[in-house]
């Protein structure tokens, strides 16, 4: 396949160096990755919350997390 053969859409971007570096299977290494692997006390209801959300609760709790530090001064 030709570079000029593949459609690029607002769906489907061309991938930039972050998308490709992500991707390249890096054998015997740690994934790379801009989170950090932390321990949280939180009380039980408040986890129990997140969890009954289903899957992904440690992505949502890092969006209100992320939406409390944006709309700080």
């Amino acid at each position: 396949m030709k570079d000029k053969d593949i459609a690029l859409s607002a769906e489907h971007p061309e991938a930039d160096m972050r998308h490709i570096v992500r991707g390249i299977v890096r054998r015997g290494l740690k994934p790379v990755s801009g989170k950090a692997s932390i321990s949280l006390r939180v009380d039980a209801d408040v986890l129990e919350w997140f969890r009954a959300k289903g899957p992904g609760y440690q992505t949502k709790m890092n969006a209100v997390l992320r939406a409390f530090k944006d709309a700080s001064v």
